[in-house]
């Protein structure tokens, strides 16, 4: 693989990071609930999902998920309820935020992890990525070491934005004016998972 190949990878996998969605909305969640440690605990436990997406792209799921819209619908619809799901639950700031400010009660790592990884591998968006997108890289991918490349370059890459997304949310002075507004943020997070679900429902 070239550099010029290469950086094309990274900047796509950059962008694809970078763009808003349900994923940004769990970590931020997670770091807002409960810190910097559960905050990088959802970002690289969702970019354990994005190695994961990768690496079955490149054994072939890409191609199959395009030649079988029923497999696909099926992966995109049951995103979409987990949404909805995570959506209803921060508009009653059930688990939400507030919840656990409120009550005190702490937000293991172990849920973090685990919410953020489910996001990952649920999303419709990630799918129509790496099928849109990331596959392309895979033929350039003959070689082991390439093959390697092309699937650690999003791990890292998703895995390090988040981390960015954490230090910023967790540094002190921003966390406890967003944690005053911790209310807002579940009202507004839900309906942002409530809208991306219902687009995800109308869009497939």
């Amino acid at each position: 693989m070239t550099i010029t190949v290469w950086l094309s990878l990274f900047t796509i996998c950059l962008l694809g990071a970078m763009s808003p969605g349900p994923s940004l909305a769990m970590v931020a969640k997670h770091s807002l609930a409960g810190g910097r440690h559960n905050g990088l605990a959802t970002a690289w436990a969702h970019a354990f999902g994005i190695g994961i997406y990768a690496f079955i792209t490149l054994i072939g799921l890409a191609v199959l998920l395009h030649q079988s819209p029923l497999l696909f619908k099926t992966i995109s619809y049951a995103g979409a309820g987990y949404l909805a799901y995570l959506g209803f639950n921060a508009l009653r700031s059930k688990g939400g935020v507030a919840a656990k400010l409120e009550s005190g009660e702490t937000v293991s790592a172990w849920q973090s992890a685990r919410e953020g990884f489910m996001i990952s591998l649920l999303s419709p968006k990630i799918a129509l990525f790496f099928i849109a997108l990331f596959s392309q890289f895979v033929a350039v991918g003959h070689e082991l070491t390439s093959k390697a490349i092309i699937v650690v370059t999003p791990f890292v890459v998703d895995g390090l934005w988040y981390t960015f997304i954490t230090f910023l949310l967790s540094s002190p002075l921003i966390l406890d004016k967003l944690r005053s507004r911790a209310v807002l943020i579940d009202r507004l997070s839900g309906i942002v998972l409530l809208l991306l679900a219902a687009r995800v429902v109308l869009t497939v």
